[in-house]
């Protein structure tokens, strides 16, 4: 890689707990979209994941040198609770991060004890399935609010020059009742992934209208359908903060009977 090299910034789907990496046949698509994607991308030097699981007051980010993992989903098969994945930290990667964060006008926090969550280390275990690259995780903030998780990616465009991969780990359709629901075509779930597309790749859209609409998305064709909660959508919104512009590519999958979509910006 040359000097040229810039971030990679995707957000993904990371399906139902631990389910891909347990051979369930409503994640296949997911498992062949992930292990494609990290043959495809430039290796990265390091990779920071914003992980729909983990909520703070301040947007915290793991700073420990070898954290370990947290099975954060329940009533699953044993194997489940078995699962490894030994990638290191990055401290100081964790501390350019903050640097960034705190010049933008938060107040973030390093923790050194938190773990790596399923948000991380299902998706990397298929896109990265020997654990060798450096990963630093970055919470989302309490309160849910889009335009300020976009805020964070904007300040953390700071690092956008390095050699790095930006996860945003969620799941653009995130219903849980209808994931167990009917299955077959969707319209209300068809419309947001529509719009969706169309907010963060149409490149006639500025980059002040895109801000617009996306802190705005809860007045998006069936946007609270899709997301009851938004948990799963923002780190979406940090991943478009630290792209500022459009999507490269979007492409859409099923996961549970549902459509997703996978989101790239251009890096």
């Amino acid at each position: 890689m040359g000097d040229s090299q810039r971030a990679s910034i995707v957000y993904i789907p990371h399906g139902g707990g631990p389910l891909p990496l347990l051979g369930d046949p409503g994640h296949a698509e997911l498992v062949a979209y992930l292990r494609a994607l990290g043959a495809e991308l430039p290796k990265p030097k390091a990779i920071i994941v914003l992980s729909a699981h983990w909520e703070e007051n301040a947007p915290t980010i793991t700073s420990g040198v070898a954290p370990s993992l947290v099975y954060d989903y329940y009533g699953f098969p044993k194997e489940a609770y078995k699962l490894r994945y030994g990638a290191p930290g990055d401290p100081a990667l964790a501390g350019r991060a903050a640097h960034a964060l705190e010049a933008a006008g938060f107040a973030p926090r390093l923790d050194e004890k938190r773990g790596f969550d399923h948000g991380l280390f299902v998706p990397l275990s298929l896109m990265y399935p020997d654990a060798e690259l450096p990963c630093v995780q970055v919470s989302l903030v309490r309160g849910l609010d889009a335009a300020l998780h976009l805020r964070m990616g904007a300040a953390l465009a700071a690092l956008a020059g390095e050699e790095l991969l930006v996860l945003g780990s969620g799941f653009s359709f995130h219903n849980m009742a209808e994931f167990f629901g009917a299955k077959g075509h969707d319209p209300r779930n068809e419309g947001f992934q529509a719009w969706l597309e169309d907010v963060c790749c149409d490149s006639g859209i500025s980059p002040e209208r895109r801000f617009e609409r996306l802190a705005a998305w809860e007045s998006a064709p069936y946007a609270r359908y899709c997301h009851p909660r938004e948990e799963h959508l923002l780190p979406l919104h940090v991943c478009a903060g630290m792209a500022e512009g459009r999507a490269a590519r979007a492409q859409s999958i099923t996961v549970l009977g549902k459509r997703s979509l996978c989101i790239r910006w251009l890096s």
